[in-house]
């Protein structure tokens, strides 16, 4: 099957003007001004895209697949993640994480939905670990699991600065680090490891003594949920000025914000004006962990569910809102998190890479199709493809 994109704008995601693209098979065959096929004997389906801009697909580096929860019980344990919650939502390539339940939840688990998730059509990957030190891994420790399995791309969500941590000493911390970089460069792979900031005093202080301390570079590790707090904000916008990455939580509540977390749309203004580097930001959505909601005195009312959808939401308000650019702004779920996971073939469009494709009206930004590995999974806003117990 051919598929020929006529007549979009494209982002690659530098612009590069009004362009045909054609795919063949999972891949990107040819991006030209005007691309004509005349034959009898090949399939062909043609979408006009006259009336959008063409984005490379989203990637999503924290996404708790199988659920996450549980710290109030059983019966807040979030559910798994729907293969259209994702493909709505623009997300053509996901990373799987476990969090703080790794007694209920697994790794073997994380894998089966990972698996999964590639069966029913876009592309998944995962990290091996949890919240604890020592990890507890698939195979017989880290470096197997990152060497040996193809979907095993690092080590995460691991818990720093937060009671729920295991409280590892900074020499386990390192330790863990060089385990996953030293596995990350025999199987050619990142190796990183993704750190679950939380809002104790601490902050990222044993980031800083590997940094300082260590000759293990400083993009082996990406702090997340470092949007929690101004404060902690503040420390991370300094640490970026060392060439560190850093990952901003799109899920949040309304309470959340009210007490200091900081909008992504926003962080990543302040962070841009601060001089940090584009190319060290990312954004992901933590779908799936719960989030505590409260009425407008504090009561707690209940749990929601992190969403994928806020994304691109946050990418978007940051066009629309903040006036950041649109190349800039979609390179925080794009090329970024390609580039930081080594991610070969992912996060741009260009020739030779992944067919993954997102188109969004041009009048209003939302996803209006959705291109996966080739196949057409988002059509005109509706989900063409959903996972096999979907309603």
């Amino acid at each position: 099957m051919l598929t020929l994109i006529k007549g979009g704008q494209v982002y690659s995601p530098e612009y590069i003007g009004k362009k045909d693209i054609l795919i063949c098979g999972d891949k990107i065959e040819r991006i030209d001004d005007l691309i004509n096929i005349h034959t009898n004997s090949l399939s062909i389906k043609t979408i006009n895209a006259d009336d959008c801009l063409i984005f490379p697909g989203f990637i999503d580096s924290h996404v708790h697949i199988i659920g996450g929860g549980g710290e109030g019980g059983f019966k807040t344990r979030t559910p798994e993640i729907q293969l259209s919650n994702l493909t709505l939502s623009g997300i053509t390539t996901v990373i799987g994480c476990l969090g703080t339940d790794s007694l209920s939840r697994n790794i073997k688990s994380l894998f089966a939905k990972s698996k999964a998730l590639e069966e029913e059509g876009i592309s998944s990957y995962m990290y091996t670990g949890s919240y604890k030190i020592p990890v507890v891994p698939l195979l017989n420790n880290i470096e197997e699991d990152i060497m040996l399995i193809d979907k095993i791309i690092g080590v995460g969500e691991v818990a720093l600065s937060d009671h729920r941590s295991s409280q590892p000493s900074f020499k386990e911390f390192k330790n863990l680090v060089a385990q996953a970089r030293i596995a990350g460069m025999l199987a050619s792979k990142a190796g990183i490891v993704n750190i679950h900031i939380g809002d104790s005093k601490t902050g990222i202080n044993y980031l800083q003594k590997l940094y300082e301390e260590t000759d293990i570079p400083i993009t082996q590790v990406i702090p997340t949920h470092v949007n929690r707090s101004k404060n902690l904000f503040k420390e991370c916008i300094k640490y970026c000025k060392n060439g560190g990455y850093i990952d901003l939580t799109t899920s949040t509540t309304k309470k959340f914000l009210q007490e200091g977390e900081i909008k992504c749309s926003s962080g990543l203004k302040m962070a841009l004006l601060n001089n940090v580097p584009i190319e060290n930001i990312s954004f992901s959505s933590d779908a799936q962990g719960s989030l505590p909601y409260f009425d407008d005195d504090g009561k707690f009312l209940g749990l929601k569910i992190g969403k994928c959808s806020s994304l691109y939401k946050e990418v978007r308000d940051a066009i629309l809102y903040e006036n950041i650019n649109i190349e800039d702004a979609i390179k925080v779920i794009t090329c970024n998190p390609a580039k930081h996971l080594k991610l070969n073939y992912k996060g741009f469009l260009n020739e030779g890479y992944d067919a993954d494709i997102v188109m969004v009206n041009k009048k209003d930004l939302l996803i209006k199709n959705v291109i996966a590995k080739g196949k057409l999974m988002v059509k005109n806003y509706e989900a063409l493809a959903k996972g096999l117990f979907e309603d």
